[in-house]
């Protein structure tokens, strides 16, 4: 309600005027029907922006944005993206095809190049001793700040590796570079690196500042095993690449497996 002066004594005992309530308006803040605290407009429309339209966060907040609808469609054009590729690298290493004669080409150019010792060193980046430690640490901090899902997540994950890889490499039955023994393909190394690293990447990322660094950090080791196993001459690129694809599916299906369960 608008209101109307009424004269109010002062110090020096003149009136000074003070509002009061003026009937037949309505104040602009009053509370809405029955006393429910909910501010509503003079004129009887709902206020422009209702509490209940807007969008909270995960604390309830409101004002926050709503979830951003591409990175799940993203994340399946990857999916698809590196099944494909897989796929296609293995008819051509199956069937002799193209693919595989220029893979061993390239890698006449590539075997015994640079200091083998540290590629020696790089490739070892991929051995189990390496990096199943690494991914143990990475579980047991998990574990101790309460995060038991996506830590079995993680664990699963790379359980997945060997049964996925050994089958492969039983049926690919590829010789390597320097040898004719042959379950070469795809590389077990750069399986256990990339899978080994990345989920420890992703159990770490959200307790970091900087949530960038470890997937850089992840991924460059991983590089860094592949290009030692190359010019070492343990694997043909086409190994490498291949698992490469292969963990790359393992890695989104967990990070959406925690996502979802960090929800």
């Amino acid at each position: 309600m608008r209101e109307t002066p009424r004269p109010q004594e002062t110090a020096d005992g003149s009136r000074a005027a003070h509002p009061q309530p003026r009937s037949g308006r309505a104040l602009a803040h009053t509370a809405g029907a029955s006393g429910s605290g909910i501010p509503h407009r003079s004129d009887g429309r709902t206020p422009h922006t209702p509490r209940g339209a807007r969008h909270t966060g995960r604390t309830g907040r409101p004002g926050t944005s709503p979830p951003v609808p591409g990175r799940p469609a993203f994340l399946f054009s990857a999916l698809a993206a590196l099944t494909a590729l897989f796929a296609v690298i293995t008819w051509q290493v199956v069937a002799d095809g193209p693919l595989r004669r220029l893979d061993e080409r390239l890698d006449h150019h590539l075997a015994g190049r640079g200091p083998q010792p540290l590629a020696q060193v790089l490739a070892d980046l991929g051995s189990m001793p390496v990096a199943l430690p690494v991914l143990a640490l990475a579980l047991g901090y998990a574990l101790w700040r309460g995060a038991r899902a996506t830590a079995l997540i993680a664990a699963l994950t790379m359980a997945v590796v060997p049964a996925l890889v050994v089958p492969l490499k039983t049926w690919t039955d590829r010789a390597g570079p320097l040898t004719s023994d042959t379950g070469y393909y795809p590389s077990g190394h750069t399986a256990t690196a990339m899978v080994a690293y990345g989920v420890s990447a992703l159990l770490l990322t959200s307790h970091v500042r900087r949530r960038w660094v470890l997937p850089v950090v992840a991924g460059v080791l991983t590089a860094a095993t592949g290009t030692g196993l190359v010019l070492h001459g343990y694997h043909w690129p086409l190994d490498v690449l291949a698992s490469g694809c292969l963990c790359g599916v393992l890695l989104i299906v967990a990070s959406m497996g925690m996502r979802r369960s960090s929800r």
